[in-house]
């Protein structure tokens, strides 16, 4: 330690640039020097380090908050931030004591005129609204400035159809301000509502801490909502609710990973991809061609290939309906993510239901496909013992069914085509997922994917049990691999139901007609993936070029319809069941 405090003696001729970031970056009350204490684990660091490691701690990882400035450098691209709205003025509407001076105080002592700096900028050449909410101008507090640029940059968003960016970090709604503080909850999400309503992409992303009024208002409306890790996300203080319950949190309440669990945000993402993460989300929102665009000389290729691969397999002798069930049933049959991984070019995965829970039976998030943008869901199985729990054995509950429908609706507001993968023994069935409304979850989704204004493809990769895989399956098309099974219940719960003995399970499979080349011929689906031979880790490519020289296709047929010939279509599809 002594050596440490030489070396603080040492500093006093420091550049400029580095007192900078100590006065305004770490607050009056880290000394001046070279050396920084960590706010999380207590330790002395070389600043340079910190400034280099994004103002992360590399010893712990913990966060440094950010100023607003060094925020917009780091995620916009070079002389390219355009601030809007420097002219509003705070006003005392409460006659508050001192509060004129308290503000000017603030403002020389941060170099800022309010609690948010927001404006046009580019990220990767793609122009953004970008807007930077700065905890050391009263702690990033909502009044009545901080209401008015953002609604007006929501405004000016929607004139010029451009996407909007903000990094949230606020201990809430400004007490000095009363009501009119208040006011700017409902102001800023009405003009939310309009950008969202004009199709535009809004981001939150949210930083520590993010609480109170601003929770509770357009942080929480994004299209995707974002965290950095650790921050403390919640309406009402951790404090304040401890006292108010009278007992102990539990470790990591509030924090970014416990909103993710709990299906509230869409995922975390660390401060040094940030940047990249925004740029591929921008332009995973943009739509770059018609799909009727694809090279055609592309699929004969892989269609010849797809031909020639196959002469040198050897198909099994044709299975019984029971063996079909076996086989799907496998655990080593290729899952969701598997095919998922194969045939996207990219997938980024979105979480919860911004309810309740993240389901991790139901699985979903934004893909691209040869380039474009698509909107992707499944039904998730585990490998073993521990995935299975984590999944609960592709049993989804009501809130991934929440989950499905709410990346849905969002594929809906952006013109993404959906591509459903089934792949589950039935719904979950407990006492818990009736208490959370199970049957009106899946009941919500029949009745909203029925009238989607977007391509909605189903297939059934594995298991199809129920109205658990009805409610991603109502598509403008249906297919299923050759060895899936589509049935009202399982064939042990259909003979136990209807002949009183569930051993005659087999018996029972051939007479439900739950196999891809039977429901083919009643007109329940329209396509059979052929498997050469049960899918697996070995053909999982072939199968996946396969399947993917098929989704090509099919988005080429939709791609000439209307968004009203789409609902109708997929109305008459079911009409005539």
């Amino acid at each position: 330690m002594s050596r440490l405090k030489d070396l603080f003696k040492k500093s006093t001729n420091e550049s400029a640039k580095t007192e900078e970031i100590n006065e305004a970056q770490f607050g009056p009350s880290v000394p001046e020097g070279l050396w920084v204490k960590c706010p999380k684990c207590g330790e002395l660091l070389y600043k340079e380090d910190v400034v280099k490691n994004s103002y992360v701690c590399p010893k712990c990882q913990g966060y440094f908050r950010m100023k607003a400035k060094t925020r917009i450098r780091m995620i916009a691209d070079k002389g390219s931030f355009k601030e809007w709205s420097t002219d509003i003025k705070t006003k005392n509407f409460l006659n508050y004591p001192n509060y004129e001076e308290k503000i000017a105080e603030v403002q020389e002592k941060t170099h800022l005129e309010e609690a948010i700096k927001i404006g046009e900028a580019q990220i990767d050449k793609t122009r953004v609204v970008l807007g930077v909410c700065d905890a050391r101008f009263l702690m990033g507090s909502m009044g009545y400035v901080v209401g008015e640029k953002i609604t007006r940059a929501f405004e000016c968003a929607t004139k010029e159809k451009l996407p909007v960016i903000l990094f949230c970090c606020s201990g809430g709604a400004r007490m000095q301000e009363g009501m009119v503080s208040l006011m700017q909850m409902a102001k800023t999400s009405a003009a939310i509502k309009a950008h969202s309503k004009a199709g535009l992409l809004y981001i939150p992303v949210l930083t520590d801490p993010t609480t109170g009024g601003v929770t509770a208002s357009f942080a929480m409306l994004g299209d995707i909502i974002l965290a950095e890790p650790g921050a403390l996300i919640g309406f009402a203080g951790p404090r304040v609710i401890a006292q108010t319950i009278g007992q102990k949190l539990p470790e990591g309440f509030q924090r970014s990973e416990f909103l993710v669990e709990h299906g509230i945000i869409d995922g975390i993402v660390k401060r040094n991809d940030l940047r990249r993460t925004l740029s591929g989300l921008v332009k995973l929102h943009e739509r770059n061609a018609s799909y009727s665009q694809f090279n055609k000389i592309c699929f004969q290729g892989e269609q010849k290939q797809k031909i020639e691969t196959k002469k040198r397999r050897t198909r099994k002798k044709e299975m019984t309906a029971w063996e079909r069930v076996e086989i799907a049933r496998d655990s080593k049959r290729p899952t969701s993510l598997d095919y998922i991984g194969k045939i996207f070019d990219t997938f980024m995965e979105l979480h919860g239901d911004r309810a309740f829970r993240d389901d991790g039976a139901m699985i979903g998030g934004l893909a691209l496909l040869d380039g474009q943008p698509v909107t992707v869901i499944g039904v998730q199985k585990g490998r073993n013992t521990k995935d299975n729990i984590t999944r609960n054995f592709g049993m989804p509950s009501p809130e991934g069914y929440r989950k499905a429908l709410r990346l849905m609706k969002q594929a809906e507001k952006f013109n993404r085509p959906i591509i459903n993968f089934i792949d589950t023994p039935g719904a979950f069935c407990g006492i818990e997922a009736e208490e959370r409304g199970q049957g009106e979850a899946i009941a919500r989704n029949l009745m909203e994917m029925s009238d989607l204004k977007v391509p909605v493809l189903s297939i059934v990769i594995g298991e199809g049990g129920s109205g658990g895989a009805l409610a991603i399956g109502v598509g403008n098309e249906v297919w299923m691999l050759e060895n899936a099974t589509y049935s009202i219940l399982s064939p042990e719960g259909f003979a136990s139901i209807l002949w009183k003995d569930s051993k005659k399970a087999k018996e029972a499979a051939e007479i439900m007609k739950i196999t891809a080349k039977d429901l083919k011929s009643l007109g329940i689906i329209e396509q059979v993936i052929e498997e050469p031979y049960p899918a697996c880790e070995e053909n999982l490519e072939e199968i996946s070029e396969n399947m993917k020289t098929k989704m090509r296709e099919f988005l080429q047929r939709m791609d000439k319809k209307t968004k009203e010939e789409l609902a109708e279509d997929r109305y008459e599809r079911f009409r005539k069941m």
